[in-house]
């Protein structure tokens, strides 16, 4: 099966075309990074609608929807990570952006005139989101492997953003082969490396070209500290590009440290649009001088 072929080459999310020739659509992940206060993520969407930012995207989910609140060695992180002594329940919980807000962040998005969409993470996520009109839907890396859900989630024929941070090649065909057989191929491929924060020695971003065998639109979502990786991409043809973001660092969040503050995403957003404008178009510039 040749994937490419059956994958759309314009995805269209609200008022937003995404294209080969497009501009990159950018999208803050607000995750965590909220600190239990809805309001942080309300100032959030006002200043990334100001700054440019293209969408913010949030995620779906209670602690009790993911895991159990089980005390011993299976639910304990006992690894390199930032999170490393915690349980899963409690990381979750603190993480967590809770179905109570959700209409609010929606209505807040609307009135913004800023394009908001999710990752849902189970079934119930994706009929409180679909409610809502969410425009898009993103799949998380582990949840790649979750072929329920993605079918699920293409059969409501949106637009669907696909991570491939712990997915190797079977996963990412398994995955297209459920969005085939619903009909919809308005799928995007991220390249991404599912270490928080991740370091240069594993970023491996070549690994987008091989994503392209695969998608005619693809994208980089970035857990690396600074802005080198995303821009790097973006040069290699990403059209999408998903960034932590936190409103300021006084927040206190699991995913504060691997996450661009408002002063680091406006310049971040500046030098994507830049880089833009040096790439330019693949027509041949026929100024005379």
């Amino acid at each position: 099966m040749n994937y490419k072929n059956f994958s759309a080459k314009e995805i269209k999310i609200k008022n937003f075309s995404i294209t080969e020739n497009s501009k990159t659509f950018i999208v803050a992940e607000i995750s965590a990074n909220h600190g239990g206060d809805i309001k942080n993520i309300f100032k959030s969407i006002s200043f990334l609608k100001k700054i440019g930012v293209n969408a913010i995207k949030i995620q779906s989910y209670e602690a009790d929807t993911l895991t159990l609140n089980v005390r011993n060695k299976n639910f304990f992180i006992n690894d390199k990570s930032i999170w490393k002594g915690k349980y899963l329940y409690d990381l979750y919980k603190s993480a967590q952006t809770p179905f109570s807000w959700h209409k609010e962040i929606f209505e807040y998005s609307k009135k913004k005139k800023m394009i908001c969409f999710s990752s849902p993470f189970d079934k119930k996520s994706v009929d409180i989101l679909e409610k809502l009109k969410c425009p898009a839907y993103k799949i998380a890396s582990p949840e790649i492997q979750d072929l329920e859900l993605i079918n699920y989630v293409a059969k409501k024929k949106k637009p669907i953003i696909i991570s491939t941070g712990i997915a190797d090649e079977k996963d990412i065909e398994l995955a297209i082969k459920e969005c085939k057989k619903c009909g919809n191929n308005k799928f995007i491929l991220l390249n991404c490396i599912s270490s928080y924060p991740a370091n240069k020695k594993e970023l491996n971003l070549n690994y987008m070209n091989v994503l392209k065998k695969y998608s005619n639109l693809v994208g980089y979502s970035d857990h690396f500290i600074g802005d080198e990786a995303s821009l790097n991409s973006v040069a290699m043809g990403a059209k999408v590009i998903e960034k932590h973001f936190i409103f300021n660092k006084m927040i206190k969040s699991p995913d504060r440290i691997f996450s661009m503050d408002s002063k680091e995403f406006k310049i971040f957003v500046n030098k994507i649009r830049e880089l833009e404008v040096m790439l330019g178009s693949t027509s041949i510039n026929k100024k005379k001088y």
